[in-house]
């Protein structure tokens, strides 16, 4: 049965994006570590990534994104009924980051709570908003995925410190109308048995912060590489698959696939396992690196800006991340 199939639907009424304007270039962490712009490129694909300065936070990165999102849909703040912000760095633990977007954005009574599924965020963000204004129960809801990574990565390990950069992705969703476009399914999976795979370790009830955690090194990201690589692949095809299942449509028909800007290797193998040519997948991983949450929606904001989305076309998102999670949509645009 397809997700929404038997209500009024739901689709993607606007997006938005933002980064900070500092970037850091290959030839920059060349200074910090033992490693070079080849290697890093032939690894990765990346060649810089954006990231905040001073006191930026999470929540200013999202009210950036979130302002041209709902210009992009001819709405006000004010006419959201929910907020929900994907990401792993919120400005605080409490209150959520989505509350503190709320209070910025200068409006309040509607409700407002994070979702915490690393980069497999916003999709999953997407079956929640889709699901509630498909059944009724809110009619407009923004959505963004965010980012502040470089706050939690130890400059010193060529392993990471390479990998991640930080920004922010909104889209605004809404009712669906009767020309088509909606949001067609959205699958979703996880692995706790996995996660020790791709963690922060220390800074919650499992291990406080003391001064101990601190000298270890335990509130940077830790990531055993070659596994996530292997199980990201093998996950991301198989969720592209089901999602198309529940959609009712194929491989062959998809316009545009826009998978989670990890690392260039993994996009490439993901493509070749379903037989979609690279000209059909979009990659922005060479400017941004990894921005967890926020790279689903900044990348489907930068592929409508660009015009590689056309209204009709057949576009899949899909997205893998700590947990381990997984996840993909299919939306008819």
């Amino acid at each position: 049965m397809r997700m929404f199939e038997g209500h009024r639907g739901a689709r993607i009424l606007g997006t938005g994006s933002y980064v900070p304007p500092k970037v850091v270039t290959n030839e920059d962490i060349e200074k910090l570590v033992d490693t070079s712009d080849e290697w890093i490129v032939s690894r990765t694909g990346i060649k810089k990534r954006h990231v905040v300065e001073g006191s930026t936070a999470a929540s200013d990165l999202a009210l950036e994104a979130a302002k041209t999102a709902l210009d992009d849909a001819g709405l006000n703040a004010s006419d959201i009924d929910q907020i929900l912000v994907a990401t792993v760095t919120p400005d605080r633990l409490f209150p959520s980051t989505a509350c503190t977007l709320q209070e910025k954005l200068g409006v309040n009574g509607n409700s407002a709570m994070d979702i915490g599924a690393a980069c497999s965020g916003f999709v999953y963000g997407l079956a929640m908003a889709g699901s509630m204004v498909s059944a009724g129960i809110l009619d407009r809801v923004l959505l963004i995925g965010v980012e502040t990574l470089s706050k939690i990565l130890n400059w010193r390990d060529r392993g990471t410190c390479v990998l991640f950069g930080d920004g922010a992705g909104a889209a605004v969703i809404g009712p669906a109308e009767e020309d088509g476009a909606r949001i067609l399914s959205v699958k979703m999976r996880s692995d706790g048995a996995a996660g020790s795979l791709l963690e922060l370790p220390a800074g919650g009830s499992q291990m406080p912060a003391t001064h101990e955690t601190v000298e270890q090194g335990l509130h940077y990201i830790k990531m055993q590489g070659n596994e996530v690589f292997k199980y990201a692949v093998r996950a991301m095809e198989e969720m592209a698959r089901e999602a198309l299942v529940q959609a009712g449509k194929e491989v062959p028909e998809v316009d545009l696939l826009i998978p989670h800007q990890a690392n260039l290797r993994i996009i490439h193998a993901t493509a070749k396992r379903l037989g979609i040519p690279m000209e059909k997948v979009f990659v922005n991983v060479n400017r941004y690196g990894n921005t967890s949450a926020a790279s689903i929606p900044l990348a489907l904001d930068e592929a409508v800006k660009e015009g590689r989305i056309k209204k009709g076309d057949l576009v899949e998102l899909v997205t893998f991340g700590a947990g381990f999670t997984w996840a993909a949509a299919v939306i008819r645009w």
